[in-house]
């Protein structure tokens, strides 16, 4: 099954195509891993582009979506989300959403992202990579958990640990569908936000006119 696998829940988007066989194979074909910042909807549709255009096919040959759904932050998430169900939805594929954090490192692990505000996303894994707590949001100097770390390194110090390096990767992302892509039930994308938006309504209207 040729598989598209998007991920927009970092500042980093990811965009693959891989060959999964339902033994839990997987062979990468192709990914571009872009660093988006906040641009995650001007750069997703040309990293998919490019990663198809790299495996030398053509996005008709797809045969399934996988995307992340978090945690993240809000507008980078339903880029990716909304991107993966449009695909889907226009060909009539399977779509699977798994937790971003799954896709982040192998083994026994703690995964940490940066969630902003000063915080981190986290989830902890055991040996056979099972996640076994989270995904979760917290500061990192109330963490008081122990390693090992894998995610954004820049949060070593607050943590009093170090952090290996590691981010989302296609490879990733069809390990953590893989139950999924092997009986696809249609269940509804549903992004893991966590935590109320940084926006809020006002609290009052200006007039526009005198």
């Amino acid at each position: 099954m040729l598989v598209l696998a998007l991920d927009t829940a970092t500042p980093t988007l990811v965009a693959g195509l891989a060959r999964w066989t339902p033994d839990g194979g997987a062979e990468v074909l192709a990914e571009r891993a872009v660093p988006s910042g906040t641009k995650h909807a001007e750069l997703l549709t040309p990293a998919i582009q490019g990663a198809v255009a790299d495996a030398g096919l053509a996005l008709g040959d797809v045969e399934a979506v996988v995307t992340g759904l978090g945690p993240g932050p809000f507008t980078g998430l339903r880029v990716g989300v909304v991107t993966a169900a449009a695909i889907a939805d226009a060909r009539g594929l399977p779509v699977v959403g798994v937790c971003s954090l799954d896709a982040i490192g192998s083994g026994a692990r703690t995964v940490v992202t940066d969630a902003r505000r000063k915080e981190v996303y986290w989830a902890a894994y055991d040996d056979a990579g099972r996640r076994v707590e989270g995904p979760g949001v917290v500061r990192p100097e109330e963490f008081g958990r122990g390693g090992p770390f894998v995610g954004d390194p820049a949060f070593a110090e607050r943590l009093g640990s170090a952090v290996a390096p590691a981010e989302v990767t296609t490879a990733g992302l069809l390990r953590a569908a893989g139950a999924q892509l092997a009986d696809p039930v249609g269940a509804p994308l549903v992004p893991l936000y966590l935590r109320r938006p940084d926006a809020v309504p006002p609290t009052s209207i200006k007039a526009v006119t005198r």
